[in-house]
């Protein structure tokens, strides 16, 4: 008896199923599913929801190419910077490795190394090397990190900000395009699936349009955040290599 039931009960799908498809293709050839017919059919809301949208996609891929080509040009030179003021250190030709670094403007080592050599070199080449030279060359080197870590992560904040806020705002206008859609049925007094598939899609497209515009700001923000962190354990190596440099040139 369940099983005749049950049978019974699923009898009417079928039938119900092609009701709900018939008036959803009727829906669709109405109102015509297309991304230009969408946006024509849109509320000024939705529209200034995927104008807003539209900017933050700019910005955050304005932000992805600077940080690519920063990123890329900071690692080339420092790995051609890298054994060059090595060798000129290790000959004691600090004026020369001085000159490297200054031709290396794009490299984060260049940058950090420069300014603790600068600042050992403040203090005269004659005479014994103090601990104050030495601490005061560290502390050139600390001030230094900071600054080029903060260039490293310039327009990564937008970038977080952009991918946790894209898809509510996507979602607002998706939410505001449903409210209209129900209120164009009660004032038609109309049902069926058909009546607010059009709407309905409209809708959907900030939420999607959302997505699209999150989704690879979240993993570049990602990609790059493991790149700063890389520059910043290189520029720590570098700092105690140069202050252990001058450690030994004192032991002399």
């Amino acid at each position: 008896m369940i099983l005749a039931h049950a049978a019974a009960s699923f009898a009417h799908v079928p039938a119900t199923l092609g009701m709900f498809f018939q008036e959803a293709e009727g829906g669709a050839a109405s109102s015509g599913f297309s991304i230009l017919g969408m946006l024509k059919n849109m509320g000024w809301i939705d529209l200034a929801v995927v104008g807003i949208l539209f900017i933050m996609s700019i910005w955050s891929l304005a932000v992805m190419i600077d940080r690519a080509l920063y990123f890329s040009a900071a690692r080339k030179q420092s790995r051609e910077f890298a054994p060059k003021v090595a060798g000129a250190l290790k000959d004691g030709r600090l004026d020369e490795a001085i000159k490297v670094a200054d031709r290396s403007k794009k490299s984060h080592l260049a940058e950090v190394v420069t300014a603790g050599l600068q600042e050992f070199r403040s203090y005269g080449s004659g005479g014994a090397i103090s601990d104050e030279q030495i601490e005061s060359s560290k502390r050139a080197l600390e001030r230094s990190e900071a600054i080029v870590h903060a260039k490293l992560k310039r327009g990564l904040g937008s970038l977080a900000t952009i991918g946790s806020t894209a898809p509510f705002i996507g979602l607002f206008g998706t939410v505001i395009g449903i409210l209209h859609a129900f209120q164009e049925i009660a004032k038609s007094k109309s049902s069926g699936i058909g009546a607010v598939a059009g709407g309905i899609s409209e809708a959907l497209v900030t939420t999607a349009f959302g997505l699209l515009v999150a989704i690879p700001a979240v993993m570049c923000f990602n990609y790059f955040t493991n790149k700063v962190e890389s520059f910043d354990v290189e520029m720590d190596n570098s700092s105690s290599e140069l202050v252990d440099y001058f450690i030994k040139q004192s032991s002399r």
